[in-house]
C-alpha cells in the first residue's frame, strides 16, 4: 500500500511538470471508492495551480477548487504526454496541456475527490481528522507527547491510527519503533518522555530517508516516471521475520496487531 513517503515522491515526480497545466478533458472507468462529486465537464479549462501533499492524499489546487487523490491499496500516477489505451486498471485520466495525468488501481480502493475548498465538508470529511505532519515544522514534541499520554492503546496502533501524527503506515511504523527502540506492544501512554523524544526523532528520520530512496517498492509501486522505490532494501526489520537483527544478531519476530503484520527485535526493542 502506498505510504506517505511514496505519495510524497509521487507528488515531487509531478509538482514541476503539471503545475500551471490548463485541464482539456477529463475521463472516467470503473467506479472508485469515493465518487468524483462533480460533473466532468466542469473541469475543463481549469489550470492545475500546485500539487501538495496532506498525509496520504495529494491535493491538487485548481484555480476554482481542488482535487484530493488518494492512491488507496494499490494505485499508483502517471504523467505521460501520449499514453496508450486506457486499460482495465485505469480509472481516471486528467487530460492537460502537460500530459495525462493517469490513476491506474487494480484494487480500486483508490479515488480521485473534487472540493470547492480544503474548508468544503467534502474535503473535511477526508482530511479534518489528519494529525500533525511529520516532516513538516508542525510536528510539535510537545503535542506529540500529549497525544501519547493520553492513550492506552498500543503504541504501532496509535501510529497507523493517524490522528496523532498522519501518514506512519505499517512498513514505517515497525522502522519507526526498531529505531526508537520501543517495542510496537507497549502502551502509548506508557512510553517515558526521553523515548518519546525519541520516537518523535525517528519518525522524521525514517519517512525523510525513506522518501529520500524513492519510497518502497514490496509489489508494483513506482513514480510518475515509472521509477520504483528502494527503501525497502535498507529494511532493519520489517519482513525480516525469521532472519537475524543487523544490530544484536537475535531473531526478527513478528506478531499481528489489528490485522497487520509488526516486525520487532526483542533485544533491541524494549517495552
Amino acid at each position: 500500500m502506498p505510504e506517505l513517503p511514496e505519495v510524497e515522491v509521487t507528488r515531487l515526480s509531478i509538482v514541476d511538470r503539471i503545475s500551471g497545466a490548463q485541464i482539456r478533458a477529463v475521463s472516467l472507468g470503473k467506479p472508485l471508492r469515493w465518487p468524483l462529486q462533480t460533473d466532468p465537464k466542469s473541469l475543463v479549462g481549469l489550470h492545475v495551480v500546485a500539487v501538495r501533499r496532506r498525509g496520504k492524499y495529494l491535493l491538487l489546487d485548481l484555480d476554482k477548487g481542488l482535487l484530493l487523490i488518494h492512491l488507496g491499496m494499490s494505485g499508483s500516477l502517471s504523467l505521460v504526454t501520449r499514453p496508450p489505451p486506457a486499460g482495465k486498471h485505469d480509472h481516471f485520466d486528467l487530460d492537460t496541456t502537460q500530459g495525462v495525468l493517469r490513476l491506474s488501481d487494480p484494487r480500486r480502493f483508490g479515488a480521485v475527490v473534487f472540493a470547492h475548498s480544503e474548508q468544503d465538508p467534502v474535503a473535511q470529511r477526508l482530511l479534518g481528522g489528519l494529525g500533525m505532519e511529520p516532516l513538516g515544522g508542525d510536528f510539535d514534541l510537545r503535542l506529540f507527547q500529549q497525544g501519547l499520554a493520553r492513550r492506552k492503546g498500543p503504541i504501532k496502533q496509535l501510529l497507523l491510527a493517524g490522528d496523532v501524527v498522519v501518514g506512519v503506515g505499517n512498513i514505517y511504523a515497525s522502522e519507526v519503533l526498531f529505531l526508537a527502540g520501543i517495542r510496537p506492544t507497549v502502551a502509548a501512554l506508557r512510553i517515558s518522555r526521553p523515548r518519546v523524544a525519541r520516537l518523535h526523532q525517528a519518525i522524521r528520520d525514517v519517512l525523510a530517508r525513506a522518501v529520500e530512496k524513492g519510497g518502497s517498492t514490496l509489489r508494483d509501486f513506482s513514480n510518475a516516471q515509472g521509477e520504483e522505490g528502494h527503501f525497502q532494501l535498507e529494511a532493519m526489520v520489517y519482513g525480516r521475520a525469521g532472519q537475524p537483527c543487523k544490530v544484536c544478531g537475535t531473531t526478527v519476530r513478528t506478531v499481528r496487531q489489528g490485522q497487520r503484520s509488526t516486525f520487532f527485535c526483542p533485544q533491541c526493542q524494549k517495552p
